[in-house]
This record gives structure tokens, sequence and C-alpha cells, in this order.
């Protein structure tokens, strides 16, 4: 929790209504951050915004991440509600699965609007808050596919490393500004994506769900998915002030699953 003198951040959290957006939101509210989510269901952010009002000042915003403009709507009317903007956990519905002979252009397409330009157009925008305030967290949701190709999952496994030479890239040219820009990369946690893949996979193998969440966590060294509270303790703290000297990193929490060196 932030002390009293301290004054409060201002996040923005994309695709926050449910999942691990809505996990990052209740940390970063937790932490003392006044938040923003958005959610393209008017329903699901109306119950989102309601759940997560108990744990301090939170705001919905009905937006699409895939569509440029609304995005930027997000972050002006946060910048507007607050005064400034220190925050910004990008994060969008995983894209589309299916193997490269399954998905057309206009998958790839929407892929690439969902995935790769709505975290570009989001730090657009944030970038004139950060900079005026001194001080700026960016922390991308990323994948595992950034380590590691996952099995039908073509269009995540182009677009998702995209992001990590994106991150890369703004670390550098950001770090001057006290601005960090980070990617956090979940292997399998127990989200409704997940759940959907797996349902789609046992369709697939002529099995049952359960039976390919067994196989799943039998290959995990930790034994079990990972919940989204897991993850989003990690974008807390790099969220926070004490966080300043890690920028341009992509961290898995994967419970041990993609074994690769840096």
């Amino acid at each position: 929790m932030v002390e009293a003198n301290t004054p409060r951040r201002a996040a923005v959290v994309m695709a926050g209504t449910a999942g691990l957006g809505r996990a990052c939101a209740a940390q970063l509210l937790r932490d003392g951050a006044a938040v923003t989510v958005c959610g393209r269901d008017a329903g699901r952010l109306e119950e989102a915004v309601t759940g997560l009002r108990d744990l301090g000042e939170v705001a919905g915003e009905r937006a699409d991440v895939s569509v440029a403009e609304e995005v930027e709507r997000l972050v002006e009317g946060a910048v507007a509600r607050h005064g400034r903007l220190d925050v910004l956990v990008v994060n969008a519905g995983g894209p589309p699965p299916g193997d490269f002979a399954d998905v057309d252009l206009a998958a790839w397409d929407t892929a690439y609007r969902l995935t790769l330009r709505s975290a570009v157009t989001a730090i657009r925008a944030a970038l004139p808050a950060m900079r005026e305030g001194g001080f700026g967290r960016v922390v991308i949701i990323g994948s595992s596919s950034v380590r590691r190709p996952l099995e039908g999952l073509v269009l995540s496994n182009v677009f998702r490393p995209a992001l990590a030479g994106l991150v890369k890239s703004l670390a550098v040219d950001l770090a001057p500004d006290n601005i960090t820009v980070n990617m956090v990369s979940p292997g399998r946690i127990d989200t409704e994506r997940v759940r959907t893949l797996d349902a789609r996979r046992a369709e697939r193998q002529g099995t049952g769900p359960e039976e390919v969440r067994r196989a799943a966590e039998a290959q995990i060294p930790a034994g079990r998915y990972g919940s989204p509270e897991e993850l989003a303790a990690l974008v807390g703290f790099l969220a926070r002030e004490e966080a300043a000297y890690i920028t341009g990193q992509s961290v898995l929490v994967d419970g041990g699953l993609v074994p690769v060196l840096p």
C-alpha cells in the first residue's frame, strides 16, 4: 500500500474485465493505484468494475483494443480523469488459434490489430503524460510463445515475439525518461482462454478437456496451472518505484515449463 504522503498513481489496464487483465487491475488497486479498465462488452465491464470497487478507485471504459481510436480514447480519458498516467498494462485477448494452413489473411489482419497495433497505439498515447510526470511503467502481457512456438497458435507465435522486439527497443529509448518497459509472459495460466484452448485440443484428439489438462500439467515442473493472481503479482512489482532498474525484460511466468536460456 502507498503511504499517506505519496501521490496516488494512475493506471490503465487494457482488457481488464476478466482473467489476467482483471487480476492485474486488482493487484494495482491493492497497491494503491487508481485504475481504469476497459472491455468490449458493456455487461462484463460493469460487472468487473462493481467487483473491483471494494479494492479501490476504479473506472471502466467501453473499448475494443483492436480499434486504434478506442484505445486512444481510453488512455486520454484516464489522463483527463486523474491528471496523470503512471502505469499502462497492455493486454488483449489472445489471437485466434490455428495452424498456418487454417488461418486466412483476414485472421492475420485481426491478430495484428489485436496483439501488436493495440500495444503500439496505447504506448504512443500514454507517453506524453508519463514524460510530463517523470515516471512511467509499461508492462505488456505476452505469452510463452515469445520463447518457444506453441502448437496450433501460429498467430501468437508471430505477433507475441514482435512485442518482445518492441519492449527491447522502447526500453533503450525511454530509460532516460524514467519509463520502464517490460513483458510478463504467461505459460499455462488457469484462464478462460486456456480452458477454451484445452477444449479445442480435446475435440481434435477425441478426448476430454480434463484429460488434456492432466497431460499438460504433467509437463509443467510445478505440476499445475498457474493462477492469474500469481502473474499479477509480478506485474504489480514491475509497476512499483522499486523496479526502476528493471527494463527491457521478458519474464516467463510458467512454472518452469519453458526451460530456455536468456
